[in-house]
């Protein structure tokens, strides 16, 4: 039965899907939070649920092809921003259903998992998506700051223009000043940063690891709120408790 994903690609899954591959770590936590019987491969990176045991398909840009074959999926599920479409197209050329995901804004995050889960998993949707959307149809923006949101350095990088993590901070009052920028994430000298009007800085702990002792002493005078990348970054079961604890972490940030 072919279903066609965000890309509007078809995807033949079959009427009742037993075995689903995820090169996604936000993707691999969906499906195992709601149906994790089907869950049966996953990349080395995906880290929840705790202690979860699969088969590993090493990463998001490097996935063993031949392994995820082997595997036999009714579905891969990917995400645009995240997989490589030559990898995409290699399991497709090779009669492997692929389910790809966009997602740039928490509506599209809601919509999206929707469609995955009970097109191409062929499950219910779950309570926890039910519960995501009823808690970010709720949420209220809080005092108005600006920021710059980076994500590495050496060299550093920043999140830019049309990003899940930009449209997150948005709604909770937070705007991006590289929302503008002409590249998604883009590389900016520390000292154009420090300079970019911003009065708080946002350093989550994924993909690089910013700690307390490492970032915020590069942004004297402003203040810096340190917060999990899982909260940020991914789209999945995480929805449901990451505007109540952004929203705290963001009212708490101070000069480090």
């Amino acid at each position: 039965m072919a279903v066609r994903d965000d890309t509007r690609a078809p995807a033949a899954v079959p009427g009742r899907v037993r075995r689903v591959v995820s090169i996604v770590p936000s993707l691999t936590e969906t499906v195992a939070a709601t149906a994790p019987e089907l869950l049966a491969g996953a990349t080395d990176w995906c880290t929840r649920p705790e202690g979860l045991d699969v088969p590993r398909v090493r990463g998001t840009k490097n996935p063993d092809l031949e392994r995820i074959i082997a595997l036999r999926p009714d579905v891969v599920v990917g995400n645009t921003e995240e997989n490589r479409p030559a990898d995409v197209e290699a399991l497709r050329a090779a009669g492997v259903p692929v389910w790809m995901t966009r997602i740039r804004t928490v509506e599209e995050a809601l919509a999206s998992l929707r469609r995955m889960l009970t097109e191409a998993c062929r499950v219910p949707v779950p309570g926890w998506l039910e519960e995501a959307s009823r808690v970010w149809a709720g949420v209220a923006p809080g005092e108005p700051r600006a920021a710059v949101i980076p994500i590495w350095r050496r060299p550093w990088m920043v999140v830019g223009r049309d990003t899940f993590t930009g449209d997150v901070l948005a709604r909770l009052g937070v705007s991006n000043v590289y929302a503008g920028h002409s590249d998604r994430y883009p590389k900016i000298p520390l000292d154009e940063l420090t300079a970019a009007g911003a009065d708080l800085v946002v350093l989550p702990d994924e993909p690089y690891r910013f700690t307390e002792d490492d970032g915020p002493e590069c942004f004297p005078g402003l203040d810096v709120a340190l917060v999990s990348g899982r909260l940020l970054t991914w789209y999945g079961p995480s929805l449901v408790e990451a505007p109540a604890a952004l929203a705290e972490r963001l009212a708490a940030a101070r000069p480090r």
